[in-house]
């Protein structure tokens, strides 16, 4: 029996030898494949969409042309502006509101005595056409954007595509300071002459001389994927994204989408979730040992007392939203037929979004930070397009969806992303909750001054986070 057991015993030490090598190869590659997909990035699925007027055309390929654009005016429509700005009714404010109950009505008149008397709109059209403008047709609808080159690159020196995106109430025109310290960085004194941008300056549709969504549900995703679609068309694969306010949003959403298309991302204000438990405890927590939570004195400096910087001065500050959220169309209608209306509306958001300590001042502060002509060429870009209510409308849109905005923080950012941190911006992010959702962040800058308008406030400290950003991620 010993003689006859030792040839089987032989026989399936020898399957063994086959088997178990075999087994443990086949649980190695389950464990590799598991590992790998729990790992996979999740992305925003990209689809496709149709914004034009009536049913999407079933034949004929949309016109993907590339259209020279001028911005025109007229001794009509200036003929109408002054019009409307003579026949302008006012309510006296109270003593001593300032800021307090909105934009001060007797600083609205000097605002509007300017507009009417000396204000040049011939010559801020001549401004605002000083860099190249186009129009293409993407899902249905006219995209306006702006495009400006580097006139001189130095020998073997990559020259970088850079897409930069407004928000509400602004326009393409808020990037016109920050544009020549990007594309001409020696000339302007910025020590970053290793890096040279190409910038590309969308106008969100509806917003501008972007044409207006005629369907609804025209959200960021929506936007994002059409600003893809646009640099794809500009002959761009790969290319770096930067944003505030909606711009921020949108942006956000276009690395979500295609992260390998976007080579960076910066941003100026970062939307992330704050309801969970994890976010509770480092609040509370914050306050007192900051370093237990992640925080830094300037993330404390910034953020509290909580209550007060998270809730009361949001509440105060976004009256507007709900607004906008729920019938942008009904106060869209006084807006768009007024423009000292337009006006008030639009530049009180540049005072308190500028300084929240402009809410004390009689004039809001408004002067200190821009010129009367740079408010007013914003609030007529507005005006000459009649494109408040649509701009109004992206607030139900993507509200509409997802209330608290948290939906897309679902799907992770891992491209390479620089956050600059601005004091005076709404509401301060630090850069331990930044990353929950962020999970590459190349740079993150507490910068020294200024709010919510970074491009048009402080061109040069933007520029020259923006450059660094992408100089580090070059390096990678």
């Amino acid at each position: 029996q010993t003689i006859l057991w030792l040839p089987r015993s032989f026989e399936y030490s020898q399957k063994n030898a086959v088997l178990v090598p075999a087994a443990a190869l086949g649980v190695g590659g389950m464990l590799v494949f598991w590992l790998r997909s729990r790992h996979k990035i999740k992305t925003i699925e990209m689809g496709d969409g149709w914004w034009g007027s009536g049913e999407r055309p079933l034949k004929g390929k949309e016109d993907e042309s590339i259209r020279p654009f001028k911005i025109e005016t007229s001794d009509k429509e200036i003929e109408d502006l002054h019009r409307r700005l003579e026949q302008a009714r006012y309510a006296p404010p109270l003593e001593g509101a300032a800021f307090h109950y909105g934009f001060n009505s007797n600083y609205l008149r000097k605002v509007v005595a300017y507009w009417r008397n000396q204000f040049d709109w011939r010559k801020q059209v001549e401004v605002l056409n000083k860099y190249p403008h186009f129009l293409t047709t993407i899902e249905g609808i006219d995209i306006h954007f702006i495009h400006v080159k580097p006139s001189y690159v130095p020998h073997g020196r990559a020259v970088q595509p850079l897409l930069m995106v407004h928000g509400w109430p602004g326009s393409f025109y808020e990037f016109y300071k920050i544009i020549p310290l990007l594309t001409e960085p020696a000339g302007h004194g910025l020590n970053e002459g290793d890096v040279v941008f190409e910038v590309i300056c969308p106008s969100i549709p509806g917003y501008g001389f972007s044409e207006a969504p005629h369907q609804k549900g025209f959200d960021s995703i929506a936007t994002a994927r059409i600003f893809h679609k646009l640099m794809n068309r500009l002959g761009f694969k790969q290319y770096y994204v930067q944003g505030g306010d909606w711009g921020s949003r949108i942006t956000t959403n276009m690395a979500q989408m295609l992260p390998q298309s976007v080579k960076g991302l910066h941003v100026n204000l970062v939307f992330v979730n704050k309801q969970g438990l994890r976010e509770l405890i480092s609040v509370m927590l914050g306050a007192y040992v900051p370093w237990l939570v992640g925080l830094t004195r300037e993330d404390v400096r910034r953020t509290y007392p909580f209550m007060q910087k998270n809730i009361y001065d949001l509440l105060r500050e976004s009256g507007y939203l709900h607004i906008q959220a729920t019938k942008p169309d009904t106060a869209g209608c006084g807006l768009n037929d007024s423009p000292v209306g337009l006006a008030a509306y639009i530049l009180e958001k540049f005072s308190t979004w500028t300084d929240k300590s402009f809410l004390h001042k009689d004039d809001g502060g408004l002067e200190s930070k821009y010129s009367l002509d740079e408010l007013l060429t914003n609030v007529m870009i507005y005006w000459v397009t009649s494109s408040i209510v649509s701009s109004m409308r992206f607030y139900k849109e993507n509200f509409s969806k997802d209330p608290d905005l948290t939906l897309h923080t679902r799907v992770g950012v891992y491209v390479p992303t620089g956050i600059a941190a601005f004091p005076q911006e709404i509401v301060h992010t630090p850069r331990v909750w930044a990353k929950q959702n962020f999970k590459n962040i190349i740079t993150y800058t507490y910068m020294p001054r200024g709010g919510h308008f970074a491009a048009f406030e402080e061109p040069k400290l933007l520029a020259q986070d923006i450059m660094h950003f992408v100089r580090k991620v070059e390096q990678l």
